[in-house]
């Protein structure tokens, strides 16, 4: 599926199937890190998942969130950007206040900040707002970025990459 909706716009894709494992081990993270490294050098889009079906509790990432802030980090990406069904992180929640407003930028990661954010009310993804913080937390310990976004236009992300206000930065 990837490979083809991909392809329509002319973009070739590496699907990668990774466990917690293969970042905590030495010579798999290298093997891993060489992989996307190869897959860059070839044009390649890596789409990662994990791989759920050899992973056993103790060895899983459990979120996409924070799966894809420990691969920024292990490919020492410039930003990482998380989309979602909401603008970004709203000073109190907007589903229920409607003068909430949108919190362009987070300095840093506080109690207070990780406190503005619930589980998923959507029902879409499996963390909400909390698990983006928390991968943003991973990044910012990497020295990335994150910016977290609404996913129904595609464009924000050339917008957001250019340099608009659009959801909120967390700063590393």
């Amino acid at each position: 599926m990837y490979d083809r909706e991909f392809n329509e716009f002319g973009h070739i894709v590496g699907q990668l199937l990774i466990t917690k494992s293969d970042v905590d081990d030495d010579e798999r993270r290298t093997n891993l890190i060489n992989t996307f490294n190869k897959l860059f050098e070839y044009g390649a889009i890596p789409i990662i998942n994990e791989n759920d079906s050899v992973a056993v509790d103790e060895i899983v990432y459990g979120d996409n969130d924070s799966l894809s802030a420990i691969v920024a980090a292990l490919i020492k990406a410039d930003t990482l950007v998380i989309l979602t069904d909401t603008d970004g992180l709203f000073d109190k929640d907007p589903s229920v206040h409607k003068d909430a407003k949108l919190i362009p930028v987070v300095e840093k990661i506080t109690p207070e900040i990780e406190e503005l954010a619930g589980g998923s009310v959507s029902g879409l993804g499996t963390g909400g707002m909390l698990t983006k913080i928390h991968a943003a937390k991973i990044a910012a310990q990497a020295g990335i970025d994150t910016i977290i976004m609404n996913g129904d236009d595609p464009n924000n992300i050339y917008a957001a990459i250019d340099g608009s206000n659009i959801g909120t930065i967390f700063k590393a």
